[in-house]
């Protein structure tokens, strides 16, 4: 489905609902702390969003179409896989040094998958598989050169990469040091390689 249009406000409201959903998941925050963030009463929260779930799923239909919009834009700029893949890793990188984007919330979401709502689980899955596809055809492509050594389907080697770089954003956030998901990436990434890219 695509983003949906958004009233300044209601726009405004999603972005904080974003970060919240970055820095504290689905069920650590309320729409008291938007009420407070955004200046206005929770009343009018409740105007613009009916529901949390609702929020939220507003939120990740934004998040998932602004993400294929970038992955798009990351194909038709860069030809070579491994580049593409770079710029990727160096997005989220700058992200988690700057603070804009400390954590994928679908990432966040989907630790907490079991105890959230059909609709919002719905909207993390679809997430995960547009960026696993996205990998795998990355991965794909770049084995077809002679870049990457596969050592199994261009679909589970994209699962294993997603999951380092989520795993990687997780260990920025427990040491406090965004070098530590450069470490882990980086190490990901130098494991798929063909042999004589690796030195």
């Amino acid at each position: 489905m695509e983003s949906p249009e958004l009233s300044p406000k209601a726009a405004e409201i999603a972005a904080c609902a974003r970060l919240l959903l970055a820095t504290k998941g689905y069920n650590g925050f309320s729409y008291a702390d938007i009420s407070e963030a955004v200046h206005i009463s929770k009343a009018s929260v409740h105007f613009h969003f009916p529901s949390k779930a609702e929020l939220v799923q507003t939120v990740l239909r934004r998040y998932r179409a602004q993400g294929r919009e970038a992955l798009a834009a990351l194909e038709k700029q860069i030809a070579d896989p491994l580049a593409r893949l770079h710029a990727y890793t160096e997005y989220w990188e700058a992200c988690i040094r700057d603070g804009t984007a400390p954590f994928c919330i679908c990432a966040m979401l989907g630790s907490e998958l079991p105890a959230i709502p059909s609709v919002v689980a719905d909207e993390v899955r679809g997430h995960f598989s547009d960026l696993a596809t996205w990998l795998a055809s990355i991965l794909e492509q770049g084995a077809a050169k002679g870049i990457f050594c596969l050592r199994t389907h261009p679909s589970a080697e994209a699962l294993g990469l997603m999951a380092t770089v989520h795993g990687g954003m997780l260990a920025a956030r427990v040491y406090g040091d965004p070098d530590a998901f450069a470490t882990v990436v980086q190490q990901g990434v130098k494991q798929l390689l063909a042999p004589a890219r690796r030195r």
